[in-house]
């Protein structure tokens, strides 16, 4: 992943919820179990076919759902995983996990995995960098496995609805701005809910459907100005600020998904730039969503040019 602060704080914030392993398929948590089983597939096929007892390293790990599965068929493996994220849930029995690694600078000497695999997270560093990290850390004949966003697929498209849902509550109805002029109120005596914050829930369900992003946040601020009625401003504020910063963490989440999705769409340029760093493609299948037909991602072999 890219290393920017403002990167960092969203993906930080996505680990410390405690995804449950298997869910983490990128930015859609709760992807549907096809899904998962597809990609558990796809690496445990990877896996099979290591030499015995091979040096894996994970890029962007996560919570090491692609370990897990990767030594359920081959226990004798000795995976690693890495992410930019400074914390992470504990990783599979048998797998090691380092926290706050750039994938475009490995703490590792040169030539000292058979195999390097990311899922949903090579597209999102600096692909000609990365590339020269993962051709100097792997063996002469390694292999590398990736599974890569499209921008035509199922999860990009899920992420900008969600994005189109968590803006509305905070631009187009400003519903934090309108949340905290009534706590300064308060001071005055005015202790009621603003109209604007109680009606903003069914609002929001009704424009963009009653689990959406937009009823949930609304829903949320709604519940702390009405628990908080007896509490201090102050206290219910950094409640509000809580839930505010999830959200924006979310809107730069998908802002960096939309990047890396358009980063493998430009196939010329993303191959060419890890050929650039000493890596060549092989091959490349995409992966069907069952639920659409569509393809949801790109499962990808390179191995070192030289």
């Amino acid at each position: 992943m890219s290393t920017s602060a403002s990167d960092k704080a969203a993906w930080n914030d996505f680990w410390s919820k405690d995804t449950p392993k298997g869910q983490s398929t990128g930015c859609l948590p709760g992807a549907t179990g096809a899904i998962a089983s597809l990609q558990q597939a796809e690496w445990q096929t990877f896996a099979k076919r290591l030499p015995r007892k091979a040096r894996v390293l994970d890029l962007a790990s996560g919570d090491g759902v692609v370990m897990g599965w990767m030594l359920k068929v081959r226990p004798d493996i000795k995976p690693v995983g890495v992410d930019l994220a400074q914390e992470l849930p504990d990783p599979p029995k048998g797998a090691k996990l380092r926290c706050g690694i750039a994938m475009e600078d490995l703490p590792f000497p040169d030539r000292q995995f058979a195999a390097v695999v990311s899922q949903f997270g090579f597209e999102y560093g600096y692909t000609e960098e990365a590339a020269a990290e993962v051709a100097r850390v792997l063996q002469v004949d390694g292999e590398v496995g990736l599974i890569t966003h499209r921008q035509d697929g199922p999860i990009l498209a899920h992420n900008l609805r969600r994005r189109e849902e968590i803006s509305w509550a905070l631009r187009e109805r400003d519903l934090f701005t309108v949340a905290r002029s009534s706590l300064k109120l308060r001071a005055a005596g005015l202790a009621a809910i603003p109209q604007a914050i109680t009606s903003a829930p069914a609002e929001g369900a009704q424009q963009l459907g009653p689990q959406s992003a937009a009823w949930e946040i609304a829903e949320a601020i709604r519940q702390t100005l009405q628990l908080g009625m007896r509490e201090h401003p102050q206290r219910v504020d950094q409640t509000l600020s809580m839930i505010e910063a999830k959200a924006e963490n979310e809107l730069g989440r998908i802002a960096s998904l939309e990047a890396a999705c358009a980063r493998t769409s430009a196939e010329h340029d993303f191959v060419g730039a890890m050929e650039a760093g000493g890596l060549r493609q092989i091959e490349k299948q995409p992966l069907i969503d069952p639920a659409s037909g569509k393809p949801f991602a790109d499962f990808r072999t390179l191995v070192r040019t030289h």
